[in-house]
């Protein structure tokens, strides 16, 4: 969808939070973590977990499998990172 300039209605950034705060609900809701958008710069997204997730041995497959796989679904040039 685009406005009468032709822009995108939502950008780029918008859409990945949108879709971040989906992943961050299944994760709080099924496993008591949480993945918080810091900032999208360039292709880097960088993401802080919470919750659950800190000081969980599977975090590193949470962030890659859940967080980043999600990602690249629809955004496949983004690099997800975590700051601490």
């Amino acid at each position: 969808m685009t406005s009468e300039h032709n822009h995108p209605v939502h950008s780029k950034e918008e859409r990945i939070k949108a879709l971040l705060e989906q992943v961050s609900a299944y994760i709080e809701q099924y496993h008591g973590g949480s993945v918080e958008f810091i900032s999208l710069e360039g292709d880097i997204l960088k993401v802080r977990v919470g919750g659950a997730c800190l000081g969980c041995p599977l975090l590193p497959s949470t962030l890659q499998g859940w967080v980043a796989g999600t990602i690249h679904q629809f955004f496949p040039e983004i690099e997800v990172v975590d700051v601490d």
